[in-house]
């Protein structure tokens, strides 16, 4: 009896089998024992990876550039309709407030942005006096019943 190594080798036996279908699927179905190979697999994938990164990125990016645009025009479009409103209302009759403005502020782009600081400051002003009188009240009325409630005592 022959020893014949092919036989007994399991990895030569596989190799061979695929050889003779005329074509190799290296990797496929066997894994690569060729350290070099593996190696510049590797380096493959990592070149790969650095691309989807910088693909990433860059979609992010414009993700985020898109988003301040739409941001800024809303932006636009709400200053321009409250000027659009202010400029309207001096029509139906000027308030001593607009007339100390000046006339035109709504027709001058360049004060739009500080216009709008300028409502805004004063809404949020209003609405912080309505909230600090309403607790006042609020204490007032117990304050008062406690008073009554001593006096009924």
């Amino acid at each position: 009896m022959s020893h014949d190594n092919s036989t007994n080798d399991p990895m030569n036996f596989v190799k061979n089998m695929w050889g003779n279908m005329g074509f190799s699927l290296p990797g496929m179905v066997t894994p690569t024992f060729d350290v070099e190979e593996i190696e510049k697999r590797v380096k493959d994938m990592k070149a790969v990876e650095g691309w989807l990164k910088m693909n990433l990125s860059m979609l992010q990016m414009t993700i985020q550039s898109l988003e301040m645009q739409c941001v800024t025009l809303n932006a636009v479009r709400t200053m321009s309709n409250m000027a659009t409103s202010h400029a309207a209302a001096p029509e139906a009759g000027p308030t001593p407030a607009d007339t100390a403005a000046g006339e035109g502020a709504a027709a001058q782009p360049s004060m739009w942005p500080w216009n709008l600081m300028q409502q805004m400051q004063e809404q949020m002003q209003q609405a912080a006096a309505e909230q600090a009188a309403t607790p006042a009240t609020a204490d007032e009325t117990d304050a008062s019943a406690a008073k009554r409630s001593r006096k009924a005592q």
